[in-house]
């Protein structure tokens, strides 16, 4: 595969029976504590894989870090990812580090899925339902953590969520058989499904009230929180989304909020949505919701209702 479509991670077929997926990812701290940095940076690095319905095999650790830094503050980073990967059965086979004034920590991953078995973005159709498996929120959280201005159970929960692998939920999808998938990061809810509906050729329509928030996220970002880089795909989005006049402006910028380690968005035939949700219950992915779906293409890329 090229790079044409924007997918979430590189395929290339070895054999008939047999492809490989390749991603890598890498950012700055987004919370205080190293171990659950190393974690959520690792479970984020292998989300790419997961949503092309791969399984990742191998992971090369990505270190920046301060050569003037405790090295335990590193140690510990190290730790949460390699618990991640251990978590996820992927196998840490080395790395590189800089020194750097920032610390930034990531993976890169390789994993393997069946050829012509992978999921992509631009496969979407229209009449297939949106399904989002985790909530909402962690970009406003985490920047108000940085702020000191979160409750810590709130950040808690945020932490739970960026740390949870979105393993269970690809296997519940690739076992069922969806349309098309991404996985919500930086870009925001809004800013992949606009990749995917673009891909596809297809309009996205949204319905806010019915995506799911982690719990603490709306007061937030009616206080006034919101990160630098959820403002910026607001600002993307907004070129090529109507907006029904209820619509908040706060609601607005939770729809396009920086996630890291967010959930699978898939596109998923109304016919096989019954058999999905039970796949993603027995494997306990709780809290996934239908948001939207998708019609023929029309003037907008996407379109947000109520």
């Amino acid at each position: 595969m090229g790079i044409g479509t924007r997918d979430d991670a590189a395929v290339y077929r070895l054999r008939d029976d047999l492809a490989i997926v390749q991603t890598v990812d890498i950012f700055p701290p987004i919370v205080d504590d190293p171990w659950h940095f190393g974690a959520i940076a690792a479970a984020n690095a292998f989300s790419d894989v997961y949503a092309m319905g791969g399984k990742p095999l191998l992971a090369m650790n990505l270190v920046c870090f301060p050569i003037d830094l405790p090295m335990d503050i590193l140690g510990e980073i190290l730790k949460g990812g390699a618990a991640k990967a251990a978590e996820a059965g992927v196998l840490i086979v080395g790395g590189h580090t800089l020194d750097d004034k920032e610390p930034k920590y990531g993976m890169a991953v390789t994993g393997t899925v069946q050829p012509g078995g992978h999921v992509g973005i631009d496969t979407a159709c229209a009449g297939d339902l949106l399904l989002l498996t985790k909530p909402l929120g962690t970009g406003i959280i985490t920047t108000a953590g940085k702020q000191g201005v979160v409750d810590d159970a709130v950040l808690e929960s945020a932490i739970e969520v960026m740390s949870a692998l979105n393993r269970d939920a690809s296997e519940a999808m690739t076992e069922v058989g969806v349309n098309a998938c991404t996985d919500v990061t930086g870009f925001g809810l809004l800013g992949h499904l606009k990749s995917m509906a673009e891909a596809s050729g297809v309009t996205a329509r949204v319905r806010a009230s019915d995506v799911p928030l982690i719990d603490g996220t709306w007061d937030l970002v009616c206080s006034g929180v919101a990160p630098g880089g959820t403002r910026r795909n607001l600002s993307s989005v907004d070129i090529v989304a109507a907006w029904d006049g209820s619509v908040s402006d706060e609601m607005k910028l939770v729809l396009c909020d920086a996630q890291t380690s967010g959930g699978l968005l898939m596109s998923v035939p109304p016919a096989k949505l019954s058999e999905l949700t039970a796949a993603l219950s027995r494997r306990g992915v709780s809290g996934s919701a239908v948001i939207g779906e998708m019609a023929e293409g029309g003037q907008h890329l996407i379109e947000v209702l109520p």
